[in-house]
């Protein structure tokens, strides 16, 4: 049985936790292996090794920091469809989508490269008498992230991408139930130049995310997970002093008006709604048809669709998603089909106790639609995170356009129409962070910046572009006037002006 371990200083570590935790294959449902759970000397050691080569790291010019960078993008590269079998192995997704991560992440990383451009700050000449004014941008020191399992590499690299170009060292806490690839990320790191200490890896649970939300020598911590852990992890850093971003769940929706072309529609919300089995925080689990026509046309096209999906295993290039991550995941989802019965919503395809042939054990769960569901209903109001597809009605565009406005999560809205007029103005008026046009997944490019609103973050700032260079940093102003610039006489006693 193959053991997951933490990466510190440049080297793996075991720990002295003495608590370990399994790894599964969700396509067996069998034990692959085992990860060390870090307890707060772990966290210290890394905060440690992170402290010490931090000053050094950020001495580099940003051009040799990018460097490392644009080395490490080659190297992830290099090694993308072993990177991709063995996320594939721990959290259940295809192949394709898990290169897709991987790649998703490394757009950060090109973002990164570009760190020289993106540390220049402001100048004055002339601010006053003999006076010029200047900002520059500052690493923090050592910050840190905590990563769900859903995105085991492009999570990652999202965060500590930017905060290791612009100088920080960091710490990383992925999620016990696929740690694998962080780790290989981090060593690919070090074989890129990137000096021993500045990226590490604490596996972990709960007491890891204790430690680091309360350890006095982290700066900053970004997180990503569930809202009621992002509300904790905010307010417990924050009160700790430190820089946070914590992003929570969603509950995103596709609102399709009676113009837009539904083949297309049809195509992209089967898509974002069973992709990955439904286990994205950007997935689309809600659509909105306006009119009752629209409702009934949607709806066959949608049946149509979702019962040619096929399910397997993750390494089969001819499926379109494979087993959800755990057993007690997959049983969430399934008490959540249970509860919609119970309150009233139509099963029109019910995806529990599917098993797939041969392997009978594994986390599988078939595509589910439910239709008239009701805003009332709690499997609509909460993130069942699985591919579990609701049919929410609406008479009016302003009906369709209150449901995602109204909703306590605000992560991602998609709008699907032929009319730029409607589309403008669903875009302006949605209480909604990122808003998608005729796209059903609408996730920033990574020089522009991803974040929710509401409940889907806390904090107020938002993850990769020039963002995150903000949060990872901060500004000093240096106000210089040069001893000849002096003018004679002038009192020391009172407040500079620019008079």
């Amino acid at each position: 049985m193959r053991e997951v371990m933490h990466f510190v200083g440049g080297a793996r570590l075991a720990g002295g936790s003495g608590r370990w935790g399994e790894i599964y294959d969700p396509n067996t449902g069998e034990i692959q292996g085992r990860v060390a759970l870090a307890d707060a000397a772990v966290v210290d050691a890394a905060v440690k090794a992170a402290r010490a080569a931090q000053p050094g790291w950020a001495a580099l010019n940003p051009q040799r920091r990018a460097r490392v960078m644009f080395e490490f993008k080659r190297l992830v590269e290099s090694q993308m469809e072993a990177l991709a079998a063995l996320l594939s192995s721990e959290h259940g997704k295809v192949l394709a989508d898990s290169r897709g991560d991987i790649q998703r992440g490394l757009e950060v990383v090109e973002f990164a490269c570009g760190v020289p451009h993106a540390l220049k700050g402001e100048y004055t000449d002339g601010a006053g008498p003999g006076i010029d004014v200047w900002s520059m941008r500052q690493p923090l020191g050592v910050a840190a992230g905590i990563t769900p399992f859903n995105f085991p590499a492009m999570i990652p690299m999202w965060m500590f991408a930017v905060a290791i170009a612009v100088g920080n060292a960091f710490v990383l806490k992925p999620s016990e139930k696929d740690p694998s690839v962080p780790v290989r990320l981090a060593e690919l790191f070090l074989e890129a130049g990137g000096p021993p200490g500045v990226l590490n890896v604490v596996q972990g649970d709960a007491a890891a995310v204790e430690a680091i939300l309360v350890h006095p020598d982290i700066a900053a911590v970004s997180f990503v997970g569930s809202s009621d852990v992002a509300a904790r992890v905010y307010a417990t850093a924050a009160a700790h002093g430190k820089r946070v971003q914590a992003m929570g769940g969603a509950k995103n929706h596709g609102i399709v008006l009676p113009d837009a072309d539904l083949d297309q529609a049809v195509s992209d919300i089967v898509g974002a709604a069973y992709g990955s089995a439904g286990e994205r925080c950007m997935a689309l689990p809600v659509v909105v048809p306006v009119g009752a026509g629209t409702a009934e046309a949607l709806r066959g096209r949608l049946l149509s669709e979702i019962e040619r999906l096929k399910v397997g295993l993750s390494t089969d290039p001819d499926v379109q998603y494979g087993p959800v991550v755990t057993a007690a995941h997959r049983r969430r989802i399934e008490d959540y089909i249970e509860l919609g019965v119970r309150e009233g919503a139509e099963l029109v395809l019910d995806g529990r106790g599917f098993a797939l042939q041969g392997h009978k054990q594994g986390f599988f769960i078939g595509p589910t639609l439910f239709d008239h569901v009701a805003p009332k209903m709690k499997t609509y109001q909460d993130e069942i995170f699985g591919p579990v597809l609701q049919i929410v009605r609406a008479e009016t565009f302003e009906e369709a356009l209150a449901l995602p406005s109204e909703h306590a999560y605000g992560n991602g809205v998609s709008v699907f129409t032929r009319s730029g007029q409607a589309a403008r103005e669903f875009a302006r008026r949605v209480d909604v962070g990122m808003v998608g046009v005729n796209v059903p997944i609408p996730v920033p490019v990574a020089y522009h910046t991803f974040g929710g609103w509401k409940r889907s973050a806390f904090g107020d700032a938002n993850q990769h572009g020039m963002e995150g260079v903000r949060f990872f940093t901060r500004v000093k102003t240096v106000t210089a006037r040069w001893p000849g610039d002096a003018r004679p006489g002038e009192s020391a006693f009172v407040i500079p002006t620019l008079r």
